[in-house]
């Protein structure tokens, strides 16, 4: 057997694992433990070692235990040194594409250590693969009176700051950089393309079924107060410092809420937007990414972006039975308000419609959160290089093609833990081969392979679905674009 590899990055070296097609090399850290003095700082540097240090085991995570509910496998790994890169590497000469990898969960949750996100499956088809942590919910997003806003944006940019100094020690090239996240990933990575201070850091940007946060600071900062209050602590950094983690995780979904109860709670996104993301704080975000990407920020950067079909609905299979005698029009008054759009709305939706109310409901909100943003942002970026796609692929398991289905097919592992819980026991490997190919294309020569969404307005490729490319996979958004 091979010896085990060491790199030498710019803290000191690190052992990693040899495996069949790669190297990995698990828990480095990029930044100091987020604790004691430094809890709710940016990011500080970490102390250099000169002894060789082990990489052979994934890293401890800002989560601190796995959502019950969550569709992807995301461990959570006890310890405090939180803010740590996992890099898999088929260990080229350095000049190998780069995926980084921003993973989801709402911004509150989540983990890199998925089994789902492990690189082997790149390294094969020659791309370096890193998955980084960030601090998570309040933690990373919740203003507070003496710290930083967006600490866990400024965890995004100090991660690829360090993929910058050390990713040619991998192998891989510090200028072909491409990031990638999925939910509040592709938000991650929406954000990160419309910021002017993070151009330097990667050439191109996948985002997949991408939440965005852009969050209202004065909404945070009242979501803020509110949870100190809960706690039983004054809003400000020595305050909040001296609150238990838990004592903020356990409160910070509720005070988010701002008091809300019933259906009001369960439709406080469409209104305020998620609990806790990434906060326009006029400072490192200085207005709302759309608006930014109008502006012509990231536009010589190539973007492949695109949706599930119904990334809400499943979440309503388990409604009242009285929903189904409730007529989708009358339904969708409580959570869209504006009669013209929404009967617009329900013109270009018809064939949902007869699905049932439950049906029509989640994919407006999948249209309000995820698809319509696929539009505005293809849209906005003008002539930029732009690829859409759409997927349409429905899993026996739920009849719908829903949030994080597509993820196993874009990292083809369907033989993963619990993918089958999610897409049955024999999901179609042809549809993760195109999938997984279409990424590596566009990582490794920015391109996925089909028409651009300018080529023709609206040009979409359709995974799962005839014809595969099409110009109106997105028309029933349109009208909430």
């Amino acid at each position: 057997m091979s010896e085990a590899p060491i790199v030498m990055t710019d803290c000191g070296p690190v052992r990693g694992i040899r495996r069949q097609q790669d190297a990995a090399f698990l828990g480095i850290p990029f930044a100091a433990p987020p604790t004691g003095k430094r809890r709710f700082l940016p990011p500080q540097p970490v102390e250099p070692w000169t002894e060789v240090r082990e990489a052979t085991a994934y890293g401890a995570t800002p989560q601190r235990r796995e959502e019950p509910n969550a569709l992807i496998p995301e461990p959570s790994v006890k310890g405090s040194s939180t803010l740590n890169v996992n890099v898999f590497t088929p260990a080229t000469d350095g000049s190998a594409p780069v995926l980084v990898w921003i993973h989801g969960g709402g911004y509150s949750s989540g983990s890199p250590a998925s089994p789902w996100y492990d690189g082997r499956t790149f390294s094969r088809d020659g791309v370096v693969t890193v998955t980084v942590s960030y601090r998570l919910g309040f933690d990373g997003f919740g203003v507070i009176d003496g710290a930083p806003d967006n600490r866990g944006v400024r965890d995004w940019l100090a991660a690829l700051e360090w993929v910058q100094r050390n990713i040619a020690a991998f192998g891989g090239d510090p200028a072909r950089v491409t990031i990638a996240g999925q939910s509040a990933g592709g938000g991650a990575v929406l954000t990160l393309l419309g910021m002017p201070s993070a151009q330097h850091l990667f050439h191109s940007a996948i985002s997949i079924s991408g939440a965005l946060g852009d969050l209202p600071r004065p909404i945070v900062e009242r979501r803020s107060a509110l949870l100190a209050e809960m706690v039983g602590v004054e809003p400000t950094l020595e305050g909040f410092r001296s609150a238990t983690e838990r004592s903020l995780t356990q409160k910070q979904y509720e005070a988010s809420l701002l008091g809300r109860t019933g259906l009001k709670a369960t439709t406080a996104v469409l209104e305020d937007g998620l609990p806790w993301g990434p906060v326009i704080d006029g400072e490192l975000i200085t207005r709302p990414t759309v608006e930014s990407l109008a502006t012509g920020v990231g536009a010589d950067r190539p973007l492949l972006l695109g949706a599930t079909d119904d990334e809400f609905t499943p979440a309503l299979d388990a409604a009242p039975r009285s929903l189904r005698f409730v007529p989708a029009s009358v339904a969708l008054r409580l959570i869209a308000p504006a009669r013209a759009e929404r009967r617009s709305w329900l013109a270009a939706n018809r064939p949902q419609r007869k699905k049932g109310t439950a049906a029509t409901f989640g994919r407006f909100v999948t249209d309000r959160v995820f698809r319509s943003l696929v539009v505005r942002v293809a849209e906005e970026r003008a002539d930029a290089a732009t690829w859409a796609y759409r997927f349409a692929w429905a899993s026996p398991r739920t009849g719908w093609s829903s949030h994080c289905l597509d993820v196993p097919f874009w990292w083809d592992c369907l033989g993963s833990e619990r993918v089958a819980a999610l897409a049955g026991d024999a999901p179609p490997q042809g549809l993760a081969d195109d999938m997984h190919a279409a990424a590596v294309a566009f990582i490794t020569n920015g391109d996925p392979g089909w028409p651009s969404w300018r080529t023709e307005p609206g040009t979409t490729r359709v995974f799962g679905d005839v014809p595969p490319v099409s110009t109106s996979a997105y028309d029933d958004a349109l009208p909430l674009a």
